[in-house]
């Protein structure tokens, strides 16, 4: 633990010493991500060890808070967690400090790096310790360093209210996480991790209900999901990257973390994970496939893929619940998968993103248009991207989906002995279907419209590719995503510790024989791979040999009768999504704006939609209302006199007193 410790120490000590490049943006922009690196890599030789199973010796320090000490160790299930920190995160520094040049003569950037490593430090934290309050200190620090990141444009209204929603979001989440760890440390008499006790059965559904709240609100599972399209569009991209691909997974690591210390779990655990990842999915999908901003569209993508992931835990579960060694194993490798292939893929959507938007300076999908002539290596990292999203071979994301799947095939071949995974195959079955469905159409919508065509605005017009610095941290996650496509066959065996930790024990011949059922169906993938490469450069090959021999001969377009066409003609986002989205009207309740032509003449004539999310607008909108009504009462308290203040504090260590006595 050692490095690691150290990585922690220079991400920390990094972090407040870039406060000292204030008023000098050229060493703040060296300094700012350089210790980001230089932190990662330190941590890279730990997380790899402990990846393979080897037992690293943990390090435990006293600390004079209560119940409190620095003690921290990395384990299988903490790797895969903290393996897509290191790699993304000094990735996005490099990424941010080209992306933030334009801002370096009217903003002050050290402020911003400071917080990007504390933020980078804390989540490595939050994966390493093993002590309750060492935990909720560094969840606090990556909750705070986040809260200022969204806020990194704070002159415009909307990056204010979006940053106040998610600091709010999140301290609700933190304010269930404070009960759940009481619960756990009371049989114990211990915050550390290793003396929790097994907790009574009543006491054990409690905890588990807290933390799927408490851990789901960071998470981003609906409904707690409300604070995503907020944040993520507002904050700087390289930003939206980290926070996406890596820091709402550290709410699915508290999870599964406080299911270690919980014993054998009852089927309704998996039932309602299985339930929560259907909801996330479908209704994130079907939410991101409404949007107009991009990167709002990928934030819905996020929720997605944390259903995709909590689809994959709950079958964990319910294969423990159930006997099934086969839907344990895949569920929980394929669940786990998913978070590493998720922070790759999703950071080089969010990177792309952020390449346009570099470039145009808008996010609005219908005032894109024609990029990839401008910005080839742009669109060809957003293409394999969403190809990676989607599921589709032989890149990332379709591995982790077809664990998944198999597990779901695994429960249905078990079926005659136990009709529940009857249902709980058909219910993953079905939902992974549909959710890849809805994906490919969602992103064929955003490629499309955004990179394909003619220029929809002058903005897109100017478009231009970006630098190097941009480039190569969308180039290594895409380089990432295929060459996890293609380890596929390994994959599940260094999966195993890590699923062994969350069932329990190792199920041994059983997983042997689930393990080598998934290499041998995935064994074919880089070969098919390799072969649909070499006959695509063969056509590709013959095309340019004729396009040599035959000259080219110039024509108009098809222009459908009209003797001017415009860009205008072109299908927006709206158009092509409304098929889809008119036969989820009642889910979506998207709203309609028309402007119908009037007179022989018309001059104008508009029409657009609009989705608004059902749960911030009518349930969380609603709360945050009454709560902003009833603590306006409270200014009554706050009156300026400091006397009055004093008794406040008197008053209430008098009642500490008393109830302690009492």
């Amino acid at each position: 633990m050692t490095l690691f410790t150290l990585a922690l120490a220079v991400l920390f000590a990094g972090g407040i010493i870039s406060l000292a490049t204030i008023g000098r943006p050229h060493l703040a922009r060296c300094l700012g991500p350089g210790v980001t690196v230089i932190g990662c890599l330190c941590a890279l030789g730990p997380v790899f060890v402990a990846l393979s199973g080897q037992a690293i010796q943990p390090w435990r320090l006293p600390w004079t808070i209560p119940g409190g000490s620095f003690y921290v160790s990395l384990d299988a299930l903490s790797t895969v967690f903290a393996l897509p920190i290191i790699i993304l995160c000094p990735l996005a520094a490099i990424y941010g400090a080209a992306y933030l040049q334009p801002y370096a003569g009217r903003k002050d950037l050290a402020p911003s790096w400071c917080c990007f490593n504390l933020l980078a430090g804390s989540m490595l934290l939050v994966t390493a310790a093993r002590n309750a309050m060492l935990f909720l200190l560094a969840w606090e620090i990556m909750s705070l360093a986040s809260f200022f990141l969204v806020a990194f444009e704070n002159e415009q209204a909307s990056v204010r209210r979006a940053g106040w929603t998610y600091l709010v979001a999140t301290h609700l989440g933190t304010a269930l996480l404070l009960p759940m760890f009481v619960l756990l440390g009371r049989h114990g008499h211990t915050l550390d991790f290793d003396g929790f006790a097994r907790a009574a059965p009543g006491c054990a559904a409690a905890i588990f209900l807290l933390a799927l709240a408490g851990f789901g609100t960071k998470a981003g599972f609906i409904p707690m999901h409300v604070w995503l399209p907020e944040a993520h569009p507002a904050a700087p991209s390289h930003v939206s990257a980290v926070m996406s691909g890596v820091m709402i997974k550290t709410g699915i690591y508290g999870l599964l973390r406080t299911l270690t210390f919980l014993g054998p779990p009852p089927p309704w655990w998996g039932w309602i994970l299985v339930g929560v990842g259907c909801l996330s999915g479908i209704l994130g999908v079907l939410l991101a496939l409404a949007q107009h901003d991009v990167k709002r569209l990928l934030a819905y993508h996020s929720v997605e893929n944390i259903g995709i992931i909590a689809l994959g835990i709950g079958g964990g579960l319910l294969g423990i619940s159930y006997a099934s060694p086969g839907l344990v194993f895949l569920g929980f490798a394929g669940g786990l998968l998913h978070v590493i292939n998720h922070a790759l893929f999703k950071g080089l959507l969010f990177f792309s993103a952020g390449s346009v938007l570099h470039a145009a300076g808008i996010r609005e999908i219908d005032r894109l248009g024609g990029l990839l002539k401008a910005m080839p290596v742009t669109g060809g990292m957003f293409f394999i991207g969403a190809a990676a999203i989607c599921g589709l071979p032989p890149l990332n994301g379709f591995v982790s989906e077809l664990l998944i799947y198999l597990g779901a095939l695994n429960a249905l071949a078990q079926a005659a002995s136990l009709p529940a995974l009857l249902i709980a195959g058909a219910v993953m079955l079905g939902a992974l279907a549909l959710i890849g469905g809805l994906a490919a159409a969602c992103f064929t919508k955003a490629f499309g419209v955004v990179f394909l065509g003619e220029p929809r605005s002058p903005d897109a017009l100017k478009a231009y590719e970006s630098g190097a610095a941009m480039r190569i941290p969308m180039a290594t996650l895409a380089a990432l995503c295929v060459l996890v496509g293609l380890a596929a066959p390994w994959l599940p065996a260094i999966l195993r510790p890590a699923v062994s930790l969350l069932a329990g024990a190792d199920a041994g011949p059983a997983w042997t024989a689930a393990g080598a059922g998934t290499a041998a169906a995935l064994a074919a993938l880089p070969g098919l791979a390799l072969g649909a490469a070499l006959v695509g450069g063969i056509f590709f090959w013959a095309r340019r040999r004729r396009q040599r021999l035959r000259p080219d001969r110039m024509s108009v377009t098809w222009d459908c009768g009209y003797a001017a066409p415009t860009p205008r003609m072109q299908y927006t986002a709206s158009s092509f999504a409304e098929p889809i989205t008119r036969i989820f009207r009642p889910l979506l309740r998207t709203r309609f704006h028309e402007q119908s032509p009037a007179g022989l003449f018309p001059d104008t004539a508009s029409w657009s939609t609009h989705t608004p999310d059902f749960f911030h607008e009518r349930v969380f909108g609603w709360f945050f209302k009454l709560a902003e009504s009833l603590l306006a009462r409270g200014r009554l308290l706050q009156h300026g006199r400091l006397n009055l203040y004093i008794l406040y504090i008197v008053l209430a260590l008098l009642s500490l007193l008393l109830w302690k006595l009492i």
